[in-house]
């Protein structure tokens, strides 16, 4: 099925489980296909975007050849869909195809497409986070089972309508890789290696593709660019409306205190519990039933995302862990007034906590937050 046509250069397909943009012109193609297509190339007709597998517990033959044999997987994709596989860059993913968002920017005679299929849910990381494998020679060297690569991938086909040079083509690849991590920062997506907020997948891809022959080419594509510009709306704008078709994953979606906190080991399905340790068997009782109003409280969560702010602002460097005890303490007692709405028990609060030992390893900082939350919640009913 035609999705659209662009610039008159381009066209964008969509059958079952693929995405297709043909190109009616040449363009100038920069990608991270694994297959020899993969680079630079200015002679390519076609680039896609192909589901591989279910993104949970599923694999596929054609995915295990994906993974084994980039250029087998290419050609056997391309025959099933009748396109030349020596003219095809491809992108991988277990992402819905029905869930590609599709954004298009304009300025003057300047036309950038952004097309997004994504899914952090198991597979977010961070950049730095530890690795799961090395690769020595042709072998994969498993470092650490627990962290074996999973599904997720944020892939972004970009397109533009007139000529980029070959070194802002990849300069483009860096502005729209910054809007993804804009995203996911502001998103607050945790990753799923460590406990940092996630830059992306362990698994992106991207593919830039400019149209060649106009009359004189972009050198800069960077921000402060409208080249740029437009390729950082784009695509962060498809990547927000692929992560909420795909993940569900939408900025009310992550207003919850376990949001901001479960990359420091809260769960869904402990955390209620664990609060409940601080307070009495009625009273933990009712908080359980209750927690998803507690969870989503914008107050709540306004003051329990300050404080897990702050302690990232510790783990950084930039304010002094001299500082962590008066700290913790006074912005606990905020996350107690809000869940209580005792604002004149603030001094109390903070009392209480003075008598804790605060510290930044994560079941000692999480600890902080369940017993700030108890603290609140034993005065809300209190008449």
């Amino acid at each position: 099925m035609l999705l659209a046509r662009y610039y008159d250069g381009v066209e964008v397909h969509r059958e079952d489980k693929i995405i297709i943009c043909r190109f009616l012109v040449p363009h100038r193609v920069l990608s991270t296909c694994r297959s020899k297509r993969g680079g630079m190339h200015e002679d390519l007709m076609f680039l896609y975007n192909h589901q591989v597998c279910e993104p949970h517990g599923h694999t596929t033959r054609m995915h295990a050849i994906a993974v084994r044999d980039p250029d087998e997987y290419a050609r056997a994709i391309s025959a099933r869909y009748g396109l030349p596989a020596d003219s095809c860059a491809t992108l991988g993913t277990a992402a819905n195809m029905n869930n590609a968002a599709i954004v298009h920017e304009v300025f003057r005679d300047l036309e950038v497409i952004a097309i997004c299929t994504g899914g952090v849910e198991t597979n977010a990381g961070r950049a730095g986070d530890p690795a799961s494998y090395h690769e020595a020679g042709e072998c994969l060297e498993l470092l650490d089972a627990s962290k074996a690569v999973t599904s997720g991938t944020i892939n972004t086909i970009l397109l533009i309508s007139c000529e980029v040079t070959p070194g802002a083509l990849v300069k483009a690849v860096i502005t729209a890789t910054e809007a993804k991590t804009a995203v996911l920062q502001e998103l607050a997506v945790p990753s799923c290696y460590s406990d940092g907020l996630a830059t992306g997948t362990g698994t992106d891809q991207i593919a830039v593709a400019c149209r060649l022959g106009t009359e004189k080419p972009l050198t800069d594509t960077g921000k402060h660019s409208k080249a740029g510009e437009l390729i950082g709306r784009a695509v962060s704008e498809a990547v927000r409306q692929t992560l909420a078709l795909q993940n569900g994953l939408t900025p009310a979606r992550q207003c919850s205190v376990l949001a901001h906190i479960e990359r420091f080991g809260s769960r869904r399905d402990t955390i209620a519990a664990e609060i409940g340790h601080f307070l009495t068997t009625d009273q933990a009782a009712l908080l359980a039933y209750n927690f998803d109003c507690i969870d989503q409280d914008p107050l709540t969560v306004a003051a329990v995302a300050a404080l897990v702010h702050l302690r990232d602002k510790f783990v950084w460097g930039i304010l002094p862990k001299s500082c962590l005890p008066e700290i913790l303490r006074d912005y606990g007692a905020q996350v107690a007034a809000a869940v209580s709405g005792r604002h004149d028990r603030l001094a109390a609060y903070r009392d209480r906590l003075a008598q804790e030992r605060p510290a930044l390893d994560n079941a000692t900082f999480v600890r902080w937050i369940y017993l700030s939350i108890a603290l609140g919640f034993a005065d809300k009913w209190d008449e």
